[in-house]
């Protein structure tokens, strides 16, 4: 019976884990597939490799903390931990059904303290942290990204924005006695620089994601003895991997074709600053969001852009009145200065304004960045999923005799 339970146990946590392979693959790669500088064959390659080296490195403390800290190891019952599981790959599924990613890390914490809630066990010290956390992780990102937007975007724009040349990146110069891999006939030196740092970029979100998002698989059965921590990362690893190579193909086509209002390098900065939130979260052992994290800083760069167009002086002597700030798209410079797989040209040195000469029309509207009420949703749905999840726990540990 019971290697029967924990066959089932190891089943649901794959289907958890190919699913996160599925969705995270997508946010890491997509800009880079979407630009053409890595094949999808190869961004699941990389994804796989890196969400390992960050499950085992960062990402045992977060099984740790899912594994035994919220509640005791002793309430992870071989049940317990398959109904655990249970409720995060639902979550999953209903991110699915309403075109919004579920905090994977959010619901598995949520269903883990309604394990703790009905058992009467539950580590409310430990829940305290995890929850400030959840609160001042977004705004941080949020005005990192404000900062960059407002003093470093028009400057990013200058350093990386690159034309994509015809033909191979690379080429294997036979000229000598040692074949050598060279750059191509039409390849220049900054759009090498630029293809690797795109490259390199998904790389060290995919490690995030591993940190962050190995336990949410696994934890469970690692809290139930079951399944040892280093064992448990490979097989939620393996899983993510297993996503990547298989259903990550439809969402990285997504991710890398929907890029219209959040040029390739608006994209990459916010995947710096998502992935350094939540990889200095998962060192401190705490599941973060990383969707929410994400969305904050999409929202503080599009803030920070917007407010180019009013120097800091002048803001304080409108004494709250309406200034001229478009929280408008990033669009204006992906048009004139597209990242790695653009049509146009590079930008000369210096052709931004300074502070405060940016008028509302010197950054268009073809589209805006955020909708308000979209990332209002979003936001509403990445917190009410965790909550469905911790009271359904609850209910289920709590009345149901067979947990």
């Amino acid at each position: 019976m019971v290697s029967a339970l924990l066959a089932i146990g190891l089943l649901v946590a794959v289907f958890v884990g190919f699913n996160i392979g599925g969705s995270s693959t997508g946010v890491a790669f997509g800009p880079a597939v979407g630009a053409k500088t890595i094949s999808k064959f190869g961004a699941a390659a990389l994804m796989t490799i890196f969400a390992l080296l960050g499950g085992l490195t960062f990402g045992t403390e977060v099984v740790q903390t899912l594994g035994g800290e919220i509640v005791p190891k002793s309430s992870f019952t071989l049940v317990a931990s398959i109904a655990v599981l249970f409720f995060i790959g639902f979550a999953l599924f209903l991110s699915n059904v309403v075109g919004v990613p579920a905090s994977t890390s959010m619901t598995a914490v949520g269903a883990i303290a309604g394990l703790g809630l009905a058992q009467g066990n539950l580590n409310w010290a430990e829940m305290g942290e995890i929850v400030s956390w959840w609160l001042v992780s977004p705004l941080v990102a949020f005005w990192i990204s404000a900062v960059i937007g407002r003093y470093f975007y028009p400057r990013l724009v200058e350093w990386f924005a690159i034309t994509q040349s015809e033909g191979s990146l690379l080429v294997l110069d036979r000229s000598g006695l040692v074949p050598h891999p060279t750059l191509g006939p039409e390849t220049t030196r900054r759009e090498f620089v630029g293809t690797v740092l795109v490259i390199m970029i998904g790389c060290y979100q995919a490690f995030a994601a591993g940190a962050s998002n190995a336990a949410n698989a696994v934890a469970p059965l690692v809290g139930s003895g079951q399944v040892g921590v280093i064992n448990g990362v490979l097989l939620a690893c393996g899983s993510i991997g297993l996503g990547a190579f298989t259903i990550a193909r439809r969402t990285m086509d997504t991710v890398g074709n929907d890029l219209t209002d959040l040029p390739i390098l608006a994209a990459l900065v916010v995947a710096v600053v998502s992935a350094s939130v939540v990889s200095f979260l998962s060192f401190l052992g705490v599941p973060a969001s990383f969707v929410i994290i994400a969305t904050m800083s999409i929202v503080g760069l599009g803030w920070g852009r917007a407010t180019r167009t009013v120097t800091l002086s002048e803001t304080v002597k409108s004494k709250g009145k309406d200034v001229d700030v478009s929280v408008g798209a990033l669009t204006a410079d992906a048009e004139d200065a597209p990242t790695v797989g653009g049509e146009g040209g590079t930008p000369s040195e210096g052709d931004h304004k300074p502070i405060g000469e940016e008028k509302s029309e010197d950054i268009p509207k073809a589209a805006d960045l955020f909708e308000p009420s979209t990332t209002a949703r979003i936001v509403f749905l990445q917190n009410i999923v965790p909550g469905i999840a911790t009271v359904a726990s609850y209910l289920i540990f709590r009345f149901v005799p067979i947990f």
